[in-house]
């Protein structure tokens, strides 16, 4: 069964840092590109960041580039983390985690989530 989990949500003061990870089971880790969405209340789900495999290839959107950092494990470890830094108010959502195959990269088209972890970022 194709499974991704996220962890590490939290509430935290705006300016500090805060790391997502995200593990997969279920399907062949290495094979697919692996990113993260976020969504707030009435809105639509918005990219936020990606990552090919081995991780030599990563895409992020405007809002985030610059601090925020997309990075994966191994094969054995099958996780991939966010590293979110200097964050704002605007940042507070719900993160999702994504895999698709590699085109994903290019097209930001996923077809597999997680659950979804929350992010709150008091100003």
């Amino acid at each position: 069964q194709v499974q991704l989990s996220e962890s590490g949500g939290g509430v935290v003061q705006a300016g500090t840092s805060l790391t997502l990870s995200c593990t997969a089971s279920g399907f062949a880790f290495s094979s697919y590109t692996m990113g993260w969405f976020r969504q707030t209340p009435g809105q639509e789900r918005e990219f936020v960041a990606a990552i090919d495999w081995p991780g030599t290839g990563t895409a992020y959107s405007d809002s985030v580039k610059g601090r925020f950092n997309i990075s994966r494990d191994s094969d054995t470890k099958r996780t991939v983390y966010l590293k979110m830094n200097n964050l704002e108010a605007e940042d507070t959502a719900m993160y999702f985690c994504v895999a698709d195959v590699p085109s994903a990269l290019r097209t930001l088209e996923f077809r597999t989530w997680g659950q979804g972890t929350q992010v709150t970022v008091s100003s």
